[in-house]
């Protein structure tokens, strides 16, 4: 059994993974201070004794601190199972055509070598995390050709919250309408309808820039806040949870 942590600036998502499917899956805060000894102690309480029926760790991290401590962690509290860190130098099996790979992180890497396998090319993954909004383009050849980074949702929300002077933090839902008559329902709508329609936006540009025809283009919506958007985004073709679980599996496999 596999154990799949994707470390990302807002959270963690940890998955076990046996034959290709997700058979569990957690997700925790990412927080810098977290030591190594924490880290192990988090791991065993979550995954109880399942832990002992891992065979194999595959870590990928936008977090160079937290990736340290995860090193130090697998060294010292996990040793004995062998480990597989994301890392430039990793093979992926996806060429990358960037002005500088090496810039690129490695969880959006692991979504591309992920589209690829379970969709095909053209695509476009579009991964709802809170820090951030990526936008990963593979082509029809299976190549990594580039993509867009938006503000998250969530900390779109935070910014709004903490500088408008009669603005509050509100639970992100989708309001009754699009037209609001309050201000939480306001700031509902402008998050909700307004990525919705800034994802509508950016993919139709990227479709056209392919060269490619809206239907011959897989979407694919991942991330833990894509549910939140994912009704009333026109944009998308596939809703993948656990796209980056499984790029990590991928990856893991070719290098052991």
């Amino acid at each position: 059994m596999l154990l799949a942590a994707d470390i990302g600036n807002s959270h963690t998502q940890l998955g076990l993974l046996s034959g290709g499917e997700v058979t569990a899956d957690w997700r925790i805060s990412t927080d810098e201070r977290r030591t190594a000894d924490e880290w192990a102690v988090l791991l065993r309480g979550l995954l109880g004794p399942a832990i002992d029926d891992v065979d194999g760790i595959a870590v990928c991290s936008t977090v160079p601190a937290v990736l340290h401590e995860w090193r130090d962690m697998l060294a010292r509290h996990l040793a004995d199972v062998p480990a597989v860190v994301v890392e430039p130098g990793v093979r992926t099996g996806i060429p990358v055509l960037m002005d500088n790979p090496r810039e690129v992180g490695t969880d959006r890497i692991i979504n591309a070598l992920a589209a690829v396998h379970e969709y095909g090319g053209p695509a476009i993954v579009v991964d709802f995390g809170g820090t951030a909004t990526t936008f990963d383009v593979v082509s029809a050849q299976g190549q990594y050709v580039g993509g867009a980074i938006a503000p998250g949702i969530e900390i779109s929300l935070e910014a709004l919250g903490r500088r408008g002077a009669q603005l509050r933090k509100v639970e992100l839902l989708r309001p009754r309408s699009v037209i609001a008559k309050n201000t939480v329902e306001a700031l509902q709508s402008g998050m909700v309808f307004g990525v919705a329609a800034s994802v509508e936006g950016i993919v139709a540009r990227m479709v056209e820039e392919l060269g490619a025809e809206p239907g011959d283009v897989r979407v694919i919506a991942t991330g833990y806040l894509a549910p939140l958007v994912l009704g009333e985004c026109r944009a998308f073709t596939d809703h993948a949870p656990w796209l980056t679980l499984r790029g990590l599996e991928l990856v893991f496999v070719r290098n052991r």
